[in-house]
């Protein structure tokens, strides 16, 4: 390996799918100082996330995991059956055994090309801001969502214990994120890495808007300024792209389901290259 490290990102692996397994199989860096950021979803059983993890780790100089929502799911299928902040704990240990970064560690810096960035895994899930058009509040955008058949799973499977609602465990995640954000060194711009777009606008493409309620929070609309943020990544929408805001790149480097990504040309996504700035993705892998 001789080319230069890059600071890569991907998302949303569901290893479930044999065909994503094989595309996590063939994911391997270019040089041994690569890094990858993966911005959740990973799997939805632990073990299936042990697996994922434990191999990128192997492979990777450094692996940076934030939280998606499917890794917070209680499946029957899961042996595990940690809910809430206790599922999300232990996911936390699981990825310190195996040498994994997280939101509950100390950001690192990535020294690289367009360096020094402060990497920052964000956890924050979602508080039903981004309501469905036509409504004011919560209630009336979920029955929107009902009524239109068109409803997160998480409603009955991503379980905010011990809060007393997902948007209460968003609001102690983002007041808590908040504040680091703030204590960081002023003159190091990051990398924000999140499952969830920070800002409402990439929702706009979603074929059924009435989804965009479990896709993030207005309370984080500005951090991408405040926090002096090179890039932000993000998934969870699965539809990949890149766009800017505010003058900041925003890179959705989700892989997605099966289905949807032999729909589109050259077949499953490669990581997308964060830094060096301008290098765009690498070439698809896993084609099928």
């Amino acid at each position: 390996m001789i080319s230069a490290p890059r600071l890569l990102a991907i998302s949303d692996l569901h290893v479930h799918y044999p065909e994503n397994r094989k595309i996590v199989e063939g994911l391997r860096p270019e040089s041994e100082g690569d890094w990858l950021l993966i911005a959740g979803d990973v799997g939805e059983v632990v073990a299936e996330i042990e697996w994922a993890l434990r191999l990128l780790s192997a492979r990777f100089a450094s692996v940076v995991w934030a939280p998606g929502n499917h890794e917070l799911w209680t499946t029957r299928d899961d042996p595990v059956r940690l809910r809430g902040e206790e599922r999300y704990r232990h996911l936390v240990e699981l990825c310190r055994e195996l040498g994994v970064l997280t939101p509950e560690d100390p950001y690192p810096v990535w020294r690289g090309a367009d360096g020094p960035v402060t990497v920052a895994p964000l956890f924050l899930l979602y508080d039903y801001t981004f309501r469905a058009p036509g409504t004011t509040t919560k209630e009336e955008s979920l029955a929107r969502a009902y009524e239109a058949g068109v409803v997160c799973t998480d409603e009955m499977l991503l379980h905010p214990d011990p809060y007393p609602s997902r948007e209460a465990w968003c609001a102690a995640r983002v007041a808590e994120t908040e504040s680091r954000l703030a204590d960081l060194d002023p003159s190091v711009p990051t990398v924000l890495v999140n499952h969830y777009p920070l800002v409402r606008e990439p929702t706009s493409v979603l074929r059924y808007p009435v989804f965009a309620q479990w896709c993030g929070t207005e309370r984080t609309a500005d951090w991408h300024r405040r926090f002096r943020a090179a890039a932000v990544v993000y998934g969870h929408l699965h539809i990949p792209r890149s766009t800017r805001y505010d003058g900041v790149p925003f890179e959705e480097v989700s892989v997605g389901y099966p289905r949807e990504w032999r729909a589109r040309h050259g077949g499953a996504p490669g990581p997308r290259v964060i830094l060096p700035a301008g290098r765009g993705s690498v070439p698809a892998v896993g084609k099928q």
